[in-house]
């Protein structure tokens, strides 16, 4: 018997405290429990921290832009938060603050999660989370063919891209004249500077600069 995970169950959930639960119980949990933000990592659930304020600010402030720039060219479809990517042979179900699904692959995308790898997910990262978004995840998105991975570091101040080569390994997308150009979403680009400032500056001036709106 094949295992449906598009619509949720009604078996009861495990409760909050337990870590350990199939995929099945995980997506049941998950959906019951919308204002809890977790991924399911083979069989382990790991619950992330809320959002602290400067997280929040900016990764709806590149959600603004990614969207705005996106939405311009009609190249696909931007989700910000709480959509889970499923990468079924990895037994992993992931949440990106960013995730960009260009306009030919949206077959992928499903009722409660985006089955495979999206064309660009972005992570910022919060002070319980380096090692898994540096790392674990840095990992999994190339192995799995998120085409480009971009990691926003506020405690460092530091912003690092990367797009799949022709090896399907990561190499770095460099940053030139203080901007770092997406490969996947043509017009878009983040000046680092941007999100460091106090207050942040507006985004809708930003997609005049990038060209999504009339000047």
């Amino acid at each position: 018997m094949s295992l449906r995970l598009e619509e949720p169950d009604t078996v009861a959930c495990p409760p909050r405290a337990r870590r350990k639960m199939s995929e099945r119980e995980f997506v049941a949990w998950a959906w019951r429990d919308e204002d809890t933000r977790a991924e399911w990592v083979d069989g382990e659930v790991i619950v992330m921290s809320p959002d602290n304020t400067s997280h929040n600010r900016i990764a709806g402030f590149l959600h603004h832009l990614i969207s705005g720039v996106a939405e311009e060219r009609d190249a696909g479809v931007v989700f910000f938060e709480g959509i889970q990517m499923r990468f079924a042979t990895m037994r992993r179900r992931r949440q990106p603050d960013i995730i960009f699904i260009a306009k030919a692959r949206q077959h992928i995308i499903k009722t409660n999660h985006v089955e495979g790898a999206p064309d660009l997910a972005l992570e910022v990262i919060s002070p319980d989370s380096p090692a898994r978004d540096y790392r674990d995840k840095y990992h999994e998105y190339e192995a799995a063919g998120v085409r480009e991975y971009w990691i926003v570091d506020p405690l460092a101040r530091r912003v690092e891209a990367y797009a799949l080569a022709r090896d399907k390994r990561y190499a770095p997308i460099p940053e030139r004249d203080g901007k770092i150009r997406s490969k996947v979403l043509p017009g878009l680009y983040v000046k680092p500077a941007w999100l460091w400032q106090e207050p942040l500056p507006s985004w809708l001036g930003i997609l005049r600069e990038l060209g999504a709106l009339p000047k």
